[in-house]
Order: structure tokens, then C-alpha cells, then sequence
């Protein structure tokens, strides 16, 4: 793996306006039913498979290039939509979306590096450069805005219960595991491989547009449901922006960690409000 590489991206190509976009937004509504609205009404999960079929037509009538990325998106989605992704933290369970969810950054590394000989997939490091000031100011500014803003959604909108109840060490541990590989993969997936895959065809915004939707549907899925994409959605498009910004997959993964260290801590909270007394106005 190109590791220590920067993320280079040539112009982009495609317009919004075109049908490898209209392709692209497809794939995003199919995501958004076969995670979202699928998990809220099952019995509309399995119409997610329509738009996904639909927009690898158009793309491989459109534009072939495009298309096998495209596919190797699509790919990835119809595999974790096989599995259930909410939480639970059983060991089965945690076995299974471990196979499906290694699968979908490992397959499109492969497929892309040695049968399609393209590096756009790729997980730098930028080693050799500490990280600046600003940078460290903002790992802060992610930990207080979660302290004070993830109890209040967990908690006054009950999606806590969307998490097991965690009645004894074991499962705590295992939340805690789970949350953080989980968190992991997110950047793994959605931004180093997702992202990027678009990226390679449009532009920055409208790529981040897409593998957002994708993102969110996948949260809602994992738990993050009520009014969630209000947190969710920014967050999302501010990843993209800072492993953008930033090419370091560590620095763009702490980000990441840090949130969900929160969201650990507030779950757990909300199950055992006495064991964890760190938030203040829940």
C-alpha cells in the first residue's frame, strides 16, 4: 500500500449535471433505502436493489471507466446490505460484520490495484510531518463539542436503546471494542475508498455530497436514527474535508476516535447514569 503517499486527484471530469451523476445519485438513493428508510420499514428494504441495479446501467452504457468504480461501490454496499449492521454486540455478530466489513476496504484495494492498476484507493500516512497547531486545536474543539452535544441527543431522544443494555463488564468491553473498530472502518471505507472513488470523477463537493448520503444511511442503520443526521451529516462532510485537507488517514482516524470515545462514554451513561456522572444537563 502506497502509505506514505498524498492523495492526488486530477481535475475533475464530470459535471453534476450528467449522467454518471444522475448514476451516482442513484447508488446514494439506494443506500438511502437499503439502510435507512429499509431498516425503519423493512418491507421496502429489498426496492433498494432497484435504483443500485439502474444506476450501474446507466454507467455502463454512459461510461466504462466510471462504471467499474462505480461497480466496485455498488459491490461493497449489496454485501454489507446482506448482513444487519445495528448494534450488536453479540460475538457472532461481531465475527460476521468483522469477515463483511474487512471485505469491502480489502476487495476494492485488490480489484482496484492489481486488476484495474489504479491507486486512487489509498491510506497515507504523512509521516515525517507533525501535526500543526491548528490541527491539534481542532482535536479539542471535536472533544468538547461531543461532550456537550452527544448526551443531549442520546439521551432526550431515547436512541441509546438503539445500543444494548450492558449489563455486565463483557458487554461494556465489547462496546467499546465495537465502537471503535466500527470507527475505524468508517474512514477506511467511506472516505479512503468510497470518497475516493468519486473523487477520481468530480468534484470535491459533489463527491463529498454523495459518499455522505451513503455515510448517514449507513449510521442510521447502526443507531443513529431521530434526529441524527443533524449531527451525522455534518460530520460526515467534514471528514472528507480534513482527510482532504490534511492527507493523514491517523489524524482524519483520531477525529474519528475521539467522537466515538464520546459516544461510547454517553451510552454507557445513558444505560448507568451513576457509574458515568461526566455530563451535565441530561
Amino acid at each position: 500500500m502506497d502509505t506514505d503517499r498524498a492523495v492526488t486527484i486530477g481535475a475533475p471530469q464530470l459535471k453534476p449535471l450528467s449522467w454518471e451523476a444522475a448514476a451516482a445519485a442513484l447508488l446514494a438513493v439506494s443506500a438511502v433505502v437499503l439502510f435507512g428508510v429499509g431498516t425503519t420499514f423493512p418491507q421496502v428494504r429489498a426496492f433498494g436493489y432497484a435504483p443500485m441495479l439502474a444506476a450501474l446501467i446507466i454507467a455502463w452504457s454512459v461510461n466504462r471507466r466510471f462504471a467499474r468504480d462505480l461497480s466496485i461501490i455498488a459491490a461493497c454496499l449489496a454485501l454489507i446490505s446482506a448482513i444487519s449492521v445495528e448494534a450488536d454486540i453479540s460475538w457472532s455478530n461481531i465475527a460476521r460484520m468483522g469477515v463483511v466489513l474487512s471485505a469491502v476496504v480489502i476487495g476494492p484495494w485488490v480489484v482496484s490495484r492489481y486488476v484495474f492498476d489504479d491507486k486512487t484507493i489509498q491510506f497515507p500516512l504523512r509521516r515525517g510531518q507533525p501535526w500543526s497547531r491548528l490541527e491539534w486545536a481542532w482535536l479539542v474543539f471535536v472533544v468538547v463539542v461531543a461532550w456537550a452535544v452527544l448526551p443531549q441527543y442520546f439521551m432526550r431522544t431515547g436512541v441509546y436503546l438503539n445500543w444494548p443494555p450492558l449489563t455486565n463488564w463483557s458487554e461494556i468491553i465489547r462496546l467499546f471494542f465495537g465502537v471503535n473498530a466500527v470507527g475505524i472502518w468508517d474512514e477506511l471505507f467511506f472516505i479512503c475508498t468510497v470518497f475516493a472513488l468519486l473523487r477520481k470523477h468530480f468534484s470535491f463537493w459533489t463527491a463529498n455530497v454523495f459518499t455522505t448520503i451513503i455515510f448517514v444511511s449507513f449510521l442510521w442503520e447502526l443507531g443513529y436514527r431521530s434526529i441524527g443526521p443533524l449531527l451525522t451529516i455534518p460530520f460526515a462532510l467534514v471528514q472528507a474535508f480534513i482527510f482532504t485537507r490534511t492527507k493523514s488517514l491517523p489524524y482524519t482516524v483520531t477525529v474519528h476516535l475521539l467522537f466515538d470515545a464520546l459516544v461510547f462514554l454517553t451510552i454507557v451513561h445513558a444505560h448507568h447514569p451513576d457509574a458515568l456522572p461526566i455530563f451535565i444537563g441530561v
